[in-house]
């Protein structure tokens, strides 16, 4: 397990050729996370890429992404009516993706 003590209780090992030949070419890229208890994930992006994730052990919950950073967009009025905020706050949210 990789070393989860720090801000976000999480670590991420890349996986490179030289671990797993058979990535070589295939334009694919792999890591592994490890989580402490109630370590997150934080935000981030991936232009031009996808990202799957495959849960071990416990569970992982990547809603931040899914809500505020999906495109199309989810309309803003709609959030701000489903989490009861002000519009604003959705606006703020959103603009960080």
């Amino acid at each position: 397990m990789g070393n989860t003590t720090n801000d976000v209780g999480s670590n991420v090992t890349a996986v490179t050729v030289v671990e797993l030949a058979g990535l070589n070419t295939l334009g694919i890229s792999m890591a592994r996370i490890d989580f402490a208890p109630w370590g997150i994930n934080p935000s981030h992006t991936h232009p031009r890429a996808t990202e799957i994730l495959t849960v071990i052990e416990g569970s992982v919950i990547t809603i931040a992404n899914a809500v505020f950073g999906s495109n199309p967009g989810i309309a803003g009025d709609i959030l701000a009516k489903a989490f009861q905020v002000d519009i604003k706050v959705v606006q703020q949210i959103q603009s960080k993706f």
